[in-house]
């Protein structure tokens, strides 16, 4: 052999990455093969080449009886074990003829003599077969080499260019001649993949198969939000911030929880970025999904209160042992914590693990049942905090404390009531400020005065005695209403009121009669001293700004006569 073929596996080394050596071995057993399709070829043979200087011998290998009877049991009992099944028919194929592998005869080389039966020309045949052995290995290797870069690499964000898309799936190029499949399952709806587009996956998938390894890549995947924040963010680059949970609706909307583990770094700025830029760039990757980053809690209430923005949470009342939260938004935050078609709600239930039940103030006022919490003192572990409804948090306090963890019960610490309505006119900036232990004393000062100016602490009895005699002053006498202005406040009595108008409703009988009386003869008086005005000054002595009125009008009538 020339030094040319040396050198033309040293080019391909250099050119395809493959070892010289591995390259050199193939090269002898394509020589091998060829060796075999000559005529008169040993029936059992060897090719040893010098790797260096390229020269081959083939050698004829001569085993005794015993032990080729020996060795060729052992191959048919081996492919005995090994019984294909043809698919097509179904029926068990017929084994062929066994043969001695080269690596079953190798332990036995004592016992067996060779002779050397080098050709001195393979010829047309032999060397298109050498090819074809050489091409086949170093395809092998190139494949071998593929899987082991890429069975590592699941989880890992590439870069590709679209080759091909059809209805079933696509395929991304990686580099030369390594190419992934994007299969439909793994596609986004309303993502087009055009022929050059470059696009950003994530691998799931590396197989080995007998046409080479299977790369499965995914634009579905919630780790491929992770990987792009990961390139956009430093802090999380440098593990300062890390994304604990992602859910996802490809396409639709994502929340992903953040923490920090560095003080002084907000994760929540830190994956925003300044004036959003950071953000922005992940969401035209995903063209154009929603994207919800929530700082993450250990506390349940906290982080499911959180988890539903953008919609603003009133209580969250949570159960350990069923893992369940039942939110209490207001009334017009309903849908928005819901979201279109469940989604925000689906969406922050995968987030934090927890099921998550969603009521409006006005259906949770008007549940008939009341929720069951343990005593009712600090000492029994519940929070102390009293909601709107009237009932008291049923969560478990935090240490060192008399309240749950939301930021909402942490702010009544600061008030001598427990009452969440006295937080009514603070901002959510300024909860948050009271719900921090580290807050300055003079902001903290300033908000909670301010609070307490504006609470009147609720009262119940007055309320209850008031609705209690509203239905029984419609019933009574005609007069005693009209002799009561400090029912409702009002300084002018409804009698009066009707008798001054002139306009009296069919529900009262009694007072249409009077008025109907006293409507004739005051329009006929000429005498303001007459005896009628004075008998109906005398009925409405109750009000004393009746007479003023009535005199008026008959001063009138009088200059006028």
């Amino acid at each position: 052999m020339s030094k040319e073929i040396v050198d033309a596996i040293k080019a391909l080394e250099q050119e395809k990455g493959i070892a010289a050596d591995t390259l050199m071995d193939a090269l002898a057993d394509a020589l091998l093969s060829a060796y075999k399709k000559t005529p008169g070829a040993a029936k059992y043979a060897r090719v040893d080449l010098d790797h260096e200087t390229g020269d081959f011998r083939v050698f004829e290998l001569i085993l005794p009886p015993e032990l080729e009877e020996k060795l060729l049991a052992e191959a048919a009992e081996a492919q005995e074990e090994e019984r294909e099944i043809d698919p097509e028919t179904g029926e068990v194929r017929e084994p062929e003829e066994p043969e001695l592998d080269p690596a079953m005869i190798a332990p036995y080389e004592s016992q067996i003599t060779t002779r050397d039966v080098t050709p001195d020309d393979f010829g047309r045949i032999a060397a298109q077969t050498a090819k074809q052995v050489i091409l086949q290995r170093i395809r092998e290797a190139e494949r071998m080499m593929m899987f082991e870069e890429y069975q590592d690499r699941v989880g890992e964000l590439i870069t590709g260019i679209i080759q091909q898309s059809d209805k079933r799936y696509t395929l991304v190029q990686l580099r030369e001649r390594v190419e992934a499949l994007l299969p439909k399952s793994e596609q986004v709806y309303n993502e087009r993949y055009d022929h050059g587009m470059r696009v950003k996956a994530v691998i799931t998938d590396v197989s080995d198969s007998t046409k080479g390894p299977a790369i499965v890549v995914s634009r579905r995947s919630p780790e491929l939000i992770k990987k792009l924040f990961e390139i956009e963010v430093p802090e999380i680059a440098d593990k300062l911030v890390e994304i604990v949970g992602v859910a996802r609706e490809p396409g639709y909307r994502s929340k992903i929880a953040v923490v920090s583990h560095a003080d002084g770094v907000d994760p929540v700025g830190a994956c925003v970025g300044p004036r959003g830029s950071r953000v922005r760039m992940v969401v035209s990757e995903l063209r154009g999904e929603k994207i919800d980053i929530i700082p993450h809690n250990d506390e349940p209430a906290r982080f499911v209160a959180k988890a539903l923005s953008p919609a603003r949470v009133r209580e969250v009342i949570v159960d350990d042992e069923e893992r369940q939260a039942t939110v209490i938004v207001p009334d017009d935050q309903l849908s928005l914590a819901i979201g279109r078609d469940g989604q925000n709600a689906r969406l922050a239930a995968r987030l934090t693990s927890w099921r998550v039940d969603i009521k409006s103030e006005t259906e949770f006022a008007q549940e008939d049942e009341d929720i069951e919490y343990a005593g009712e003192e600090p000492s029994d572990g519940h929070c102390m905090a009293v909601m709107s409804t009237g009932r008291r948090c049923p969560n478990a306090t935090i240490a060192d404390s008399s309240f749950c963890g939301l930021p909402q019960h942490q702010a009544l610490s600061r008030f001598e009531t427990n009452q969440l309505v006295v937080l009514a006119p603070l901002a959510e900036a300024e909860v948050e400020v009271l719900a921090d232990p580290d807050a300055d004393a003079g902001q903290v000062a300033e908000i909670v005065e301010r609070a307490e100016a504006e609470f009147v602490e609720p009262e119940e009895d007055p309320v209850e005695e008031v609705d209690t005699e509203d239905p029984e002053a419609p019933s009574g006498d005609p007069d005693a209403s009209a002799a009561g202005p400090v029912d409702a406040g009002d300084p002018s009595p409804p009698a009066v009121a009707e008798a001054s108008s002139g306009e009296v409703p069919p529900a009262s009988p009694p007072a249409d009669e009077t008025s109907e009386e006293g409507q004739p003869q005051d329009q006929g008086v000429e005498d303001p001293s007459d005896a009628d005005s004075e008998e109906e000054a005398d009925e409405a002595e109750g009000s004393p700004e009746e007479p003023a009125d009535e005199a008026e009008p008959a001063a009138e009538e009088a200059e006028q006569a």
